[in-house]
């Protein structure tokens, strides 16, 4: 890259809001670079409960604003992405002693109004001695509440993002730290890992947890806002029951979490919310977190809740804007930007909390704040885009049934799974394929084409990129199979078997 290319936009995140802003800008005009240190969505991004929700919780703290953005953002982001967004219905069961109906019944009432729903379904009550959502819990449990939210393939949204955003002319480079901006002559010079420089108009301050530690090492600049660091864990079990709908659990110490049908074969149940002080670096769930998920989603299911029961399970640092909540769960979700530096100086916005529901509204709000320094700038544009591989919601089931009739050879289960990894572009790895056969090289579920194009096209490098955040299918592979794509992207040497 040349040297004395300046371009408009230098963000550091390679996150959700990071890519989400280097897509609309890109858009509208703006020559961006992302570096993210790590993979896209290696940290906060892809350790979510990986909904797009109104967050009905958030009601109890009057947060009305933050929840009916959410609200709205549900069917945008729905019908920009089918192919991982996909809507969900939860089940709330009623928990005497806990929150009074008259107070649940408001807050749903809120929930289906607030935002202008039109896709998903509207709330309704609940018999749980004769519906299904019913069987797997305890007998106590008689009345629930169900109603509408979506799932999103959490590290995939990332991955659109960005894939929109180099379509577009932005340069995404993973892997590559930002080891210190300076202001010089009314830009940012920027030193990247392995001894680049670039120079940037703007610098975009999207690390998440790091973005404190970016504001004093790498650009040497005072925080004007503070974060409040929130660990969040969850974990995977095996199916804990046969329906498809999710469950939204109230806790006697006034936080909620979920119970989610997840990857057909397992429930995620989570997260917990707990303030967070050690390294924002990769972080584990702990002992007592899962006694406590184990525990506390124990109280609800019939069937017995057992550490031998754990498959999997990840935790996240998430940077919330600190509002001086009493606790961590009660601390807001809203996102808070600041713009930074003289008019004829070089300018900075940094990033603070947000989630991921309000990542397309975060990047709108952000071009909104740097509009004036870009005269040129084009008028805003996602709210009625699609993201790559995406259609309209009501474009689905038609796609559907043409992809399975086109690929007959696969079964409808395995044509589900492309679709509802890479959208319409299933089509550019599957191709001129008439059978099985043609496809080539497996490892388990995998194919050979889909690791090819990962590495071409969503910047894949290690089989963890592969296995654990732009897919999950670590949990259905075996070890030999997980050892043979490892094999075939040079990570280990084959393991030579003893003759005799």
């Amino acid at each position: 890259m040349n040297s004395e290319t300046v371009f408009d936009l230098l963000i550091i995140g390679g996150g959700i809001n990071g890519t989400a802003i280097a897509r609309d800008a890109s858009g509208r005009g703006l020559k961006v670079m992302l570096v993210e240190q790590g993979d896209l969505a290696s940290g906060t991004s892809s350790k979510s409960t990986k909904l797009i929700h109104g967050g009905l919780r958030y009601l109890e703290y009057y947060d009305f604003k933050l929840v009916r953005e959410a609200l709205i953002e549900r069917e945008v982001l729905l019908n920009a992405a089918p192919h991982v967004i996909w809507p969900l219905r939860f089940v709330l069961p009623y928990h005497e002693g806990l929150r009074p109906k008259w107070m649940i019944r408001l807050g749903l009432f809120l929930y289906d109004h607030l935002g202008g729903r039109k896709i998903l379904p509207p709330t309704k009550s609940l018999d749980l001695t004769q519906d299904a959502a019913g069987l797997p819990l305890r007998e106590d449990f008689t009345t629930g509440y169900e109603y509408s939210d979506c799932w999103v393939e959490d590290a995939r949204l990332v991955v659109l993002n960005a894939m929109d955003a180099k379509e577009k002319g932005a340069v995404i480079a993973t892997r590559t730290r930002c080891l210190s901006a300076t202001q010089r002559n009314g830009v940012w010079m920027a030193e990247l890992q392995g001894g680049e420089e670039v120079q940037a108009k703007v610098l975009v301050n999207a690390s998440g947890p790091w973005v404190s530690q970016v504001l004093s090492d790498v650009a040497h600049v005072a925080e004007q806002a503070k974060i409040r660091l929130v660990k969040g864990s969850h974990i995977v079990l095996g199916k804990i029951y046969e329906h498809d709908r999710c469950y939204i659990f109230q806790n006697a110490d006034g936080r909620i979490f979920f119970a989610i049908p997840y990857e057909r074969d397992f429930t995620l149940i989570g997260t917990t919310d707990d303030d967070y002080q050690g390294s924002v670096g990769p972080v584990e769930i702990s002992d007592q977190e899962i006694d406590y998920l184990l525990s506390s989603a124990g109280a609800y299911f019939r069937k017995p809740l057992k550490r031998e029961m754990l498959r999997w399970s990840y935790s996240g640092v998430r940077p919330l804007y600190d509002d001086g909540a009493g606790k961590a769960q009660a601390a807001t979700r809203e996102y808070v930007l600041k713009l930074e530096g003289d008019a004829n100086g070089a300018q900075m916005l940094s990033v603070f909390g947000g989630k991921i529901t309000t990542s397309r509204k975060l990047a709108e709000e952000a071009m909104a704040k740097l509009a004036p320094l870009f005269p040129s700038l084009k008028p805003k544009w996602t709210a009625n885009a699609k993201l790559p591989g995406g259609m309209a919601y009501n474009e689905v089931v038609d796609y559907l049934v043409a992809v399975k009739k086109r690929y007959s050879f696969l079964k409808p289960q395995e044509i589900e799974r492309l679709f509802y990894t890479y959208g319409k572009r299933m089509e550019l790895i599957l191709g001129d394929a008439r059978f099985a056969l043609d496809l080539g090289e497996r490892f388990g579920p995998l194919l050979a084409r889909e690791v090819v194009y990962m590495k071409a096209n969503e910047w894949a490098q290690t089989s963890e990129d592969i296995l654990w955040r732009r897919t999950k299918l670590g949990l259905h592979m075996s070890e030999a199979e997980i050892e043979a794509l490892k094999v075939y992207m040079g990570e280990i040497k084959p393991t030579r078997k003893k003759k005799g």
